[in-house]
C-alpha cells in the first residue's frame, strides 16, 4: 500500500500541470486580494491597531483552507485518470487488495495535501518576516501543522467522496474549476461571512473548510486580536469575529476552536464512511 501511495505520490510531483492547477485558486485569491480584495476590506472595517497585520494573517488562514482541499482535490485527480484510462485493472489483477489501493490513494492525497499546504504556512511566515510584521513562533508553526493535517484529512474526506462518482477527466476538471470558485466564499475570502445573507451564512457553516478557516484564523489571529481590541469593549471584539468567520454563531450560539475540531474530526469520520461505501458498491 505504501509503495502505490508513493507511486502517487512522485506522479503527482512530476506533473507540473497537476500542481499547477492545484494551487490555481490559490493563486487567483492572492492576485484578487493583492489589486482590490484587500484595499476594499481594509477600507470596510474601522481603523484600530495591527489593522493591516489582523487583516494578512485573516488572508493567510483562508489561503491555508483553500490550500488544504485544492491539493488534495488535485492528488485525488490521479484517481480518476487511473479509471479513465483503465488502469485499475491491471492492479486488480495483482495480489493488492482494493481496499488497499483506495489506501493507497488516501495515504498519497493526504501526504501532498500536507506538504503543499506546509510550504503554503511557511511561505507566508517568511512574507511576514520580509514584510516587518510579527512572524510566527516555533510553537505557532508546530500548532498550525497540526490543524494543518485535520484540515488535510476533513477535505481530502469530502474530496474523495466527490471524486468517487467521476469517470473521466473532463469531469473531473470541470468539477475541480467549480469547486475552486467555490471556495473563495466558503473561505471568507470574496466576502467576509458576516456581509453575506443568512441563508447563504447557514449554508457555508456546514463545510469543513469554512471551519478549517475559523480553525487557522484563531491560531493565527490570537495575539494580534488581544493588541487590536485592548481598549475596546468586549463585544466589539466578538462582533468582529462572528463577522470575519473567526468563529460562527448557531443556533444562537458562538463555537469555539473544540467545536471547529471536533467538527472537522466528525467529517472526515462521515465522509470517508460514505466514500468507501460507495467505492465498494461501484467495485462489485
Amino acid at each position: 500500500m505504501m509503495a502505490f501511495a508513493k507511486r502517487n505520490v512522485l506522479l503527482y510531483f512530476r506533473d507540473k500541470t497537476t500542481v499547477f492547477f492545484s494551487l490555481l485558486a490559490v493563486i487567483i485569491l492572492i492576485v484578487l486580494y493583492v489589486l482590490f480584495l484587500g484595499e476594499m476590506t481594509f477600507k470596510g472595517l474601522p481603523d484600530f491597531p495591527s489593522k493591516k497585520a489582523l487583516l494578512t494573517a485573516w488572508f493567510i488562514a483562508g489561503i491555508l483552507a483553500v490550500t488544504s482541499m485544492t491539493t488534495t482535490l488535485g492528488s485525488f485527480g490521479i484517481l480518476v485518470e487511473d479509471r479513465a484510462n483503465k488502469t485499475y485493472m491491471d492492479f486488480y489483477s495483482s495480489p493488492i487488495t482494493r481496499m488497499r489501493l483506495v489506501g493507497g490513494y488516501i495515504i498519497s492525497a493526504a501526504f501532498v495535501g500536507f506538504i503543499m499546504c506546509m510550504f503554503t504556512l511557511l511561505a507566508s511566515n517568511v512574507f511576514l518576516f520580509i514584510s516587518g510584521e510579527t512572524a510566527l513562533s516555533f510553537r505557532k508553526l508546530l500548532e498550525a501543522g497540526g490543524s494543518i493535517f485535520l484540515s488535510v484529512l476533513a477535505s481530502g474526506s469530502m474530496v474523495l467522496l466527490l471524486v468517487s462518482f467521476f469517470k473521466t477527466s473532463n469531469a473531473f476538471a470541470a468539477a475541480s474549476t467549480v469547486i475552486g470558485t467555490l471556495l473563495g466564499f466558503l473561505a471568507g475570502i470574496y466576502i467576509p461571512i458576516g456581509g453575506l445573507p443568512d441563508y447563504i451564512q447557514a449554508v457555508v457553516k456546514l463545510f469543513p473548510v469554512s471551519h478549517s478557516a475559523a480553525l487557522f484564523r484563531q491560531l493565527l489571529m490570537d495575539d494580534l486580536l488581544l493588541d487590536a481590541f485592548s481598549k475596546s469593549p468586549a463585544e466589539m471584539k466578538q462582533a468582529f469575529k462572528i463577522d470575519m468567520g473567526i468563529l460562527y454563531e448557531i443556533n444562537g450560539r458562538q463555537t469555539s476552536k473544540l467545536f471547529s475540531v471536533l467538527y472537522l474530526c466528525f467529517t472526515t469520520l462521515l465522509f470517508f464512511g460514505l466514500s468507501l461505501l460507495v467505492m465498494k458498491r461501484k467495485n462489485k
